[in-house]
């Protein structure tokens, strides 16, 4: 089986935790991720949202992107908790859980979801370099080919230098707007009202385009990977810890990307409905804002907010991207080439609409709303997942979800998934219309509507492979084939929390080895490994014969624990002394092991056990079940 890929392997628990750190310094050791994820909320595709919806409805939508940043904050926990106590990113949990083809399906969705992302950071760069410094779009276009690749660069300086970089850029967002506020005044009476729920008349898709713009699928992916980059204590309440760091790690880089949104909507209502405007294209605010707010700086800040918002989005989608793709193939590239795909993949389309548009701007605007409808069918197939493993006992143990977070989640879920299958089908029926052959777009509508609703269907409620829904599916099964009269057959499968793994330092021990550590990933378990120094020395002085041959096999011992370790297996390394039969049967009870997995071939070349020698007594004296490997 080949070896599990790490999430961002270059910075895996690179972020070192002490554990004597106190106060704001293990705050600041934890605090990172959310601001990464943060750039997300705040990327070019809700700016488009949140500009038309001031500019069409006032203030009154401010409620909305409250209730989309309080939706965002819940799934992002949900997410960082899943790195956290599972050791996986979303995308090895899918891969892990579901049949290959599903997987690749989902892996194939994520991807497209990307480069739709992608797509949105192209054109909101391109659209700032353009009001910057009057490049054509089409040149602004290509000129994002090479900018991200070059700040990959800054990755490569460590996973602190890349988010305080990604800080900066959000810091220089949030302090454009603080600007652009100050110069247009809103009405704090009319800011205040709109945190009144009320949907107005014709606000249904906007509403939606807020709120499918706000929760990206792509960070949920990120957020359980860049969680892994801390070296936290794995004992539970090291894990407990993290999630508390983590959370408010969130909610204020969250509650930033929250500001920026609403700022964005603010300025639209005091600027442009005050006015009478109604604003659609980033280029037409652009070009309205400075005469209306009586100087040219507003235009300049606000492109200069634009141009962060890109390349900050862009580089985060890098990692999401390189993630998905590590996480659903377990499949390794380099993130320049990883960049370098992407960002072709967004580009060719970018172009072709550009150059083919009679209004370059139309065009452009076109390709934002086509993003977020690709970012809305795909929504869905990242949160259903993420709630149901991190709802599941078997994979979360206590930090399983609670009853009102499950509630809630699946509420925040049918919610989403409504608004955004009316989003689809409002998109859908406007490109019928303006289609010159409707019955293509029906066809594939039709089509595309089936296979997505057989995806869904199977990752709502089929059994992910774990030990409780396998019970289930056999009862299921059993019952297919006996009626209620026939005897009851119901299976019960066991679960292993400790597994005893009994090795003698031969080459037989890959082979154990290997056996022992599939079934702890399947159940989840500890990995307990024996081994047993003989001899009379032994036999006679027990741990105080630590000679250089027990001091070699306990560092042995201590090396192969290690690495279990490192692929986020627990596993703990005993020296046992004397006899081997005797000792492995010791070591079983005191350690409480529910099952034991040994060889049965001899000790470093120097006695060849025949069967039944060390396995004999071994198997009449426990009463737990004994896997013999040969």
């Amino acid at each position: 089986m080949k070896e599990s890929v790490n999430s961002l392997s270059e910075v895996h628990r690179s972020v070192k935790i002490p554990l004597g750190l106190r106060g704001w310094k293990k705050i600041a050791a934890f605090f990172g991720p959310a601001y990464l994820i943060s750039v997300g909320y705040m990327d070019p595709g809700n700016w488009a949202t949140d500009m038309e919806g001031g500019s069409r409805f006032g203030y009154q939508l401010i409620w909305v992107l409250i209730m989309s940043n309080l939706m965002a904050v819940l799934l992002q926990t949900l997410s960082a908790r899943l790195g956290i106590v599972s050791g996986k990113d979303l995308a090895q949990a899918c891969r892990d859980s579901y049949p290959r083809p599903v997987a690749l399906s989902l892996w194939v969705l994520a991807e497209i979801a990307i480069a739709a992302c992608d797509l949105a950071e192209v054109i909101g760069t391109a659209i700032g370099l353009n009001l910057l410094f009057g490049i054509p779009l089409i040149y602004g276009v290509l000129i994002t080919g090479a900018d991200s690749i070059l700040l990959l660069g800054i990755q490569n300086l460590g996973i602190r230098t890349f988010e305080a970089f990604i800080l900066t850029l959000v810091l220089t967002i949030g302090g454009c707007f603080i600007f652009e506020l100050f110069l247009s005044k809103p009405d704090i009476g009319l800011i205040a009202g709109g945190f009144i729920p009320h949907l107005p008349d014709g606000a249904l898709v906007v509403v939606t385009g807020i709120i499918g713009a706000t929760v990206m699928p792509h960070n949920l992916y990120l957020h359980s990977a860049l969680v892994q980059t801390r070296a936290f204590d794995t004992s539970t309440e090291g894990k407990k810890m993290a999630c508390k760091y983590n959370f408010w790690d969130s909610m204020i880089a969250l509650n930033g990307a929250f500001f920026v949104n609403a700022a964005i909507l603010i300025l639209a209502a005091s600027v442009f409905y005050k006015n009478g405007l109604e604003v659609t294209q980033l280029q037409q605010a652009h070009t309205l804002i400075s005469p209306l707010l009586g100087t040219s700086l507003a235009g300049i800040v606000f492109a200069i907010a634009l141009l962060a918002a890109g390349q900050s989005s862009t580089l985060t989608g890098t990692l999401a991207g390189q993630i998905i793709m590590e996480g659903f193939l377990n499949f390794k590239i380099r993130p320049q080439l990883r960049r370098l795909i992407t960002r072709l993949i967004a580009i060719v389309p970018a172009v072709i609409v550009i150059l083919t548009s009679v209004d370059q701007g139309e065009g452009a605007y076109q390709l934002l709303i086509l993003s977020q409808v690709i970012l809305s069918l795909q929504l869905s197939f990242a949160i259903i997942p993420l709630i149901r493993f991190t709802n599941s006992k078997e994979r979360m143990g206590e930090f399983a979800n609670k009853v009102w977070v499950k509630i809630l989640s699946w509420t925040i879920t049918a919610i989403i998934l409504s608004l955004n299958v009316w989003l689809v089908i409002d998109s859908f029926r406007k490109w019928i219309s303006s289609s010159d052959n409707p019955t293509a777009v029906y066809v594939f509508a039709f089509f595309l509507a089936i296979v997505l609703l057989v995806l869904l269907w199977y990752v709502c409620f089929r059994p992910l492979g774990n030990v409780a829904d396998i019970k289930s599916t056999v009862k299921e099964h059993i019952g297919k084939y006996f009626g209620k009269d026939e005897p009851d057959l119901t299976l019960e499968l066991p679960v292993y929390k400790k597994i005893g793994v009994a090795i003698d330092l031969s080459e037989s021990d890959k082979n154990v080895l290997s056996h022992a550590i599939s079934l702890a990933v399947h159940h989840k378990a500890e990995l307990l490994i024996f081994h047993i120094v003989e001899g009379a020395s032994g036999i006679v002085l027990g741990e105080q014969a630590y000679g250089e041959e027990a001091r070699e096999d306990a560092e042995y011992l201590e090396k192969i624990a290690a690495l279990l370790l490192e692929s986020n297996l627990k596993a703990t390394s005993i020296l046992g002394y004397g006899s081997v039969p005797k000792e492995i049967i010791r070591l079983s009870k005191s350690n409480e092991i529910d099952i034991l997995v040994m060889g049965a071939h001899g000790h470093r070349g120097f006695f060849d056990f025949f069967y039944g020698t060390t396995i004999s007594p071994v198997r009449h004296s426990l009463k737990i079940p004994i896997v013999i490997i040969r």
